[in-house]
């Protein structure tokens, strides 16, 4: 397993996944690892059921919204890019059973998940996937942007104050 964030291979086929609420730049930084690294992306985005555990989950942007932003960001840095939006019902997605996945981008906050789904991938007879992960993007006042301080209004999709 290699937890570098500046790694350089290429793979066929990497995956990322998350609410991808109040699209920001940590979510920015996310995609444009996982496009440099990967042929193609496996983009997986939580369907609007499965936000309902999430903290304040009515301020969560409904599903075509998220996807929408997505692909307005990945259309325009990404012009060429070989890539699929799909959605995801659970915390693992096709990441657990799809053999074609080489590697899947996290951050911190979400390794554990990594790790949960190589194991699950292990006990399936299939290959563990390569952990990326990515430093967080901090905000003004050197906390993470997260789509949670962002719908409580602590700050705007920029990392910067609310005021």
């Amino acid at each position: 397993m290699t937890d570098n964030p500046q790694a350089s291979k290429k793979y066929k086929l990497v995956a990322v996944g998350g609410t991808f609420d109040h699209f920001h730049k940590g979510h920015q930084s996310l995609l444009t690892k996982a496009f440099s690294i990967g042929e193609k992306v496996l983009v997986g985005v939580t369907c609007d059921s499965f936000c309902r555990c999430k903290p304040l989950s009515n301020e969560i942007q409904p599903f075509y919204l998220r996807k929408r932003n997505i692909l307005n960001f990945i259309r325009a840095h990404f012009k060429d890019a070989d890539f699929e939006i799909i959605v995801l019902k659970d915390k693992y997605g096709p990441a657990i059973s799809d053999k074609n996945i080489e590697a899947i981008i996290v951050t911190e906050q979400t390794i554990q998940t990594a790790k949960e789904i190589n194991q699950i991938r292990v006990s399936k007879g299939l290959n563990p996937l390569e952990i990326v992960v990515v430093d967080m993007v901090l905000a003004y006042d050197g906390k993470p942007i997260s789509s949670t301080r962002i719908r409580s209004g602590e700050i705007t999709v920029d990392g910067e104050a609310v005021s």
